[in-house]
């Protein structure tokens, strides 16, 4: 019998105790699917117009250049979505997170990624076109990712000067940006005012919420203790935001190109930026 009392004593206690315990909080939490990554680049020759808005915001000299095109997805396999709204609201507050492009006439997210071309002999970094990114539910998270999962997509409007917003990725969705997308490439032969990349093997390498020191013109929004510097965006963890692949760029690819994309029709004009 007594044994009985502790027993019941005990289980009490184990719940007092879970029943004081607050709960985990909920987060996102942003990866980068590398399988997308290294089926979807394409080394190619493009005639790029002066009316692109990525050729007026990458200071790119308009004409035929050799690039290298590649897609991103990011899906969010965290318990929580990613709720940024409208981004009207965050440039009248100022609060760092969004700047206006005045090519596209909408608002660009700051830190969304970091997009790099990296020469594994020297460590020479090059960086890529795009300068504009909109958070929206593009694709659901398959289910051998893990996360939770899917329910209806709730992100669908990037917004502009005058129509609002909704931007954001849910918790089972990813954002995706396809490599035949505006921006979404290096440039290769120097065009861009950086060095022409020789051609050899190379890597990719894409980190979703990059982090970077605070500034008077982007304040900290979250801190990683672990580091000490900041993200745009709250995640449960941020040592998992990096991918890398390797990728060979060709002396001469021509229009049809080199890589697993190749042969894949060229836009006729630049396509939006999502």
């Amino acid at each position: 019998m007594r044994g009985s009392n502790l027993f019941a004593s005990a289980l009490l206690l184990v719940s007092a105790t879970a029943a004081a315990r607050p709960a985990a909080a909920a987060n996102p939490d942003l990866i980068i699917r590398q399988d997308v990554l290294s089926h979807q680049w394409v080394v190619r020759d493009e005639n790029l117009q002066a009316s692109f808005c990525s050729v007026i915001e990458g200071g790119i000299v308009a004409g035929e250049h050799k690039l290298l095109r590649f897609t991103v997805m990011a899906p969010n396999i965290g318990d929580a979505d990613i709720n940024i709204g409208d981004p009207r609201a965050h440039f009248a507050a100022n609060d760092g997170l969004y700047e206006l492009s005045t090519c596209h006439n909408h608002f660009h997210f700051k830190n969304y990624t970091k997009d790099e071309l990296i020469d594994p002999r020297t460590g020479k970094v090059w960086r890529a076109a795009k300068r504009g990114f909109c958070m929206i539910d593009t694709d659901p998270v398959p289910d051998s990712i893990g996360g939770a999962p899917p329910k209806n997509k709730q992100f669908t409007s990037c917004g502009t000067l005058v129509d609002a917003g909704n931007q954001g990725i849910s918790h089972g969705w990813s954002d995706t940006y396809r490599f035949f997308l505006g921006g979404q490439y290096f440039i290769l032969d120097g065009a861009d005012g950086q060095e022409p990349v020789p051609p050899g093997d190379y890597i990719i390498r894409i980190t979703v919420n990059p982090p970077f020191k605070a500034s008077k013109t982007e304040p900290c929004r979250v801190l990683d203790p672990a580091t000490g510097l900041c993200h745009n965006l709250p995640e449960s963890n941020f040592a998992n935001n990096v991918t890398e692949i390797l990728v060979t760029i060709p002396d001469h690819p021509g229009k049809v190109g080199v890589g697993p994309a190749a042969g894949l029709p060229q836009p006729s004009g630049e396509p939006a930026e999502h």
